[in-house]
């Protein structure tokens, strides 16, 4: 499980370093081996490629005669990349990726369980500010959540 969160630099090159603590376990249980992708609300995606292996399929295997169904499938396969961590826990994140999440040199790098988010730093600032200015109280929780006690 992937939690917390941590502000990362991007090098000239576009390399994202791991935070240390990940590191050890991303190359003995997952061979450094990671996928990045796209999500809807402007940030980047970093699964364990056995994990986005099996997003993959689903959404492959998923009835697509829905347009909002063929987009999701178009962008999140379209955009995967297979990135390898590097001997200093570094990954490249594509041009065309950096770009999609408007990523300049510090970045929020967020544990969400499987994966990873990748945020632009004032994105990730923004939705934590609204969060905590009661933005979460005011909405309807999703009914899965309803009953969660913390």
């Amino acid at each position: 499980m992937f939690r917390g969160g941590s502000t990362v630099k991007l090098d000239a090159k576009g390399r994202l370093a791991l935070p240390t603590r990940f590191r050890s376990f991303i190359t003995e249980r997952y061979d450094g081996r990671l996928v990045v992708t796209v999500h809807d609300d402007g940030c980047l995606l970093l699964y364990p490629q056995p994990e986005w292996e099996e997003i993959e399929h689903r959404l492959i295997h998923t009835p697509n005669q829905d347009r909002r169904t063929r987009d999701v499938q178009r962008m999140l396969i379209g955009y995967a990349t297979e990135v390898e961590m590097d001997g200093q826990g570094r990954i490249l994140i594509a041009p065309r990726l950096r770009e999609f999440a408007n990523l300049d040199k510090s970045v929020a790098l967020v544990g969400v369980g499987k994966k990873f988010e990748i945020w632009n730093e004032e994105a990730w600032e923004q939705i934590g500010s609204g969060w905590m200015g009661g933005r979460a109280g005011q909405e309807n929780l999703p009914h899965p959540l309803e009953s969660l006690t913390l």
